[in-house]
C-alpha cells in the first residue's frame, strides 16, 4: 500500500491523499456519469419532477473511488478490509435499487441493511473494545449487547442519511459536517479514511450543488450511513452520534416515526401539520429555496455539533 511509503511524512502524505481522492472522484464523475441510470422523478417530493432524467446512482462512482483510495492510502488490516467490503456492499444494494425499473420494497431493503449492519457490528466487536465513554465516565457493554445496539445504530444511520437525500447538495453537506466532527475531533478511527471520504464528497458536491447534474441515490446515501455510524463506534463515544447527526436524524427520522405510528395506530392525523422529510416542510410550507435549505440545515448541524462537543468535553480530560 502507498500509505507505508508516506506514513513518516504526514503533511505531504495527507495533501497527496486529499488531492488524489478529489481528482480521482472528479474524473470518475466526469467520465462515467453518462453510464448511470436515469432518475424517474419523485412523485410526492417537492420539486421531485426536476430530478427526472438526471443520472442517478452516482454513489457507485463515489464509493468505488473511496474504496480504492482508502485501500491504497490508508492503514489496512483485516478489520478495515472487511469494513470496506461492507461499505461497498451497502453501496451495491443501493445501486441495484437505483437501477431497478421497479423500486425495491421496504422489507427487502430493510433486511439487506440489517444484514450489513449486523456484519459491521460483529466485525467491530471481534477486534475492538466495547468500552463506551459517556460524559465523565465510561463503562463496558457486554459484547452480545453491544452487537445488538451497534446493529441498531448502523441500521438507523443508513436510513436517516438516506432520507436526507432529497435536496440538491443536502445529504453530502450534512454528511461532510458529521464526518468532519468525528474524523477531526475523534481521530481514534484514523484521520485518513475521513479525509478520503471528505475529498470524494467535495468532488461530488461540485456536480450536485443546486441545480444538480447528478444524484448519489441510495448507492451513496446508504454507504454514507454505514461510514458515519462506524466513525461513531470507533470514536469510543457512540452517544455523540446523536448531536453530530441530529439534523439528519430529525430530517429523516421524523418521517419514519410518522409512518410507523400511522401504520401501527391506523391513524391519518398523527403529525399532520409536519411535512416529512423536514427539508420538504421547509421548502413547501416555509418557502425556503434548495440553497437556503442546504446552507441553513448545515449551519444548524455545525452549531449543534460544536456546542455538544465543547459542552461534553468539559467532562473529559481528553476528548
Amino acid at each position: 500500500m502507498l500509505y507505508y511509503f508516506w506514513a513518516d511524512k504526514s503533511m505531504p502524505f495527507h495533501a497527496i491523499l486529499i488531492v488524489c481522492s478529489f481528482v480521482c472522484a472528479f474524473a470518475g464523475f466526469k467520465i462515467f456519469a453518462k453510464m448511470l441510470p436515469r432518475d424517474h422523478g419523485r412523485e410526492f417530493a417537492v420539486n421531485g419532477e426536476l430530478s427526472q432524467g438526471k443520472p442517478r446512482g452516482a454513489g457507485i462512482i463515489m464509493i468505488s473511488v473511496f474504496t480504492l483510495c482508502a485501500a491504497l492510502f490508508t492503514r489496512m488490516s483485516a478489520e478495515s478490509a472487511i469494513n470496506l467490503a461492507l461499505i461497498y456492499a451497502a453501496m451495491m444494494t443501493g445501486f441495484l435499487d437505483d437501477a431497478a425499473k421497479i423500486p425495491w420494497g421496504e422489507l427487502k431493503k430493510g433486511l439487506l441493511d440489517l444484514v450489513i449492519s449486523a456484519g459491521m457490528a460483529v466485525n467491530f466487536v471481534a477486534v475492538n473494545s466495547t468500552e463506551v465513554g459517556f460524559f465523565g465516565t465510561s463503562f463496558v457493554i457486554p459484547k452480545p449487547v453491544y452487537v445488538i445496539l451497534a446493529t441498531g445504530l448502523i441500521w438507523m444511520s443508513i436510513n436517516v442519511v438516506n432520507c436526507s437525500d432529497g435536496v440538491d447538495g443536502l445529504c453530502a453537506s450534512l454528511s461532510m459536517a458529521s464526518i468532519f466532527m468525528f474524523g477531526y475531533m475523534y481521530s481514534s478511527l484514523g484521520s485518513e479514511p475521513a479525509m478520503v471520504m471528505l475529498a470524494v464528497l467535495a468532488a461530488y458536491l461540485w456536480f450536485n450543488c443546486s441545480p444538480s447534474l447528478m444524484l448519489m441515490g441510495d448507492a451513496g446515501s446508504r454507504a454514507l450511513g454505514v461510514f458515519i455510524a462506524l466513525q461513531a463506534m470507533h470514536s469510543g463515544r457512540p452517544f455523540m452520534f446523536i448531536p453530530f447527526v441530529l439534523v439528519m436524524i430529525l430530517d429523516g427520522g421524523l418521517g419514519l416515526v410518522k409512518l410507523s405510528v400511522r401504520r401501527l395506530l391506523h391513524s391519518t392525523t398523527f403529525m399532520d401539520g409536519i411535512r416529512t422529510p423536514l427539508h420538504d416542510h421547509a421548502r413547501k410550507l416555509k418557502g425556503w429555496s434548495d440553497t437556503q435549505v442546504v446552507i441553513r440545515f448545515t449551519l444548524i448541524q455545525l452549531v449543534i455539533a460544536f456546542t455538544a462537543y465543547w459542552f461534553v468535553s468539559s467532562f473529559w480530560t481528553r476528548i
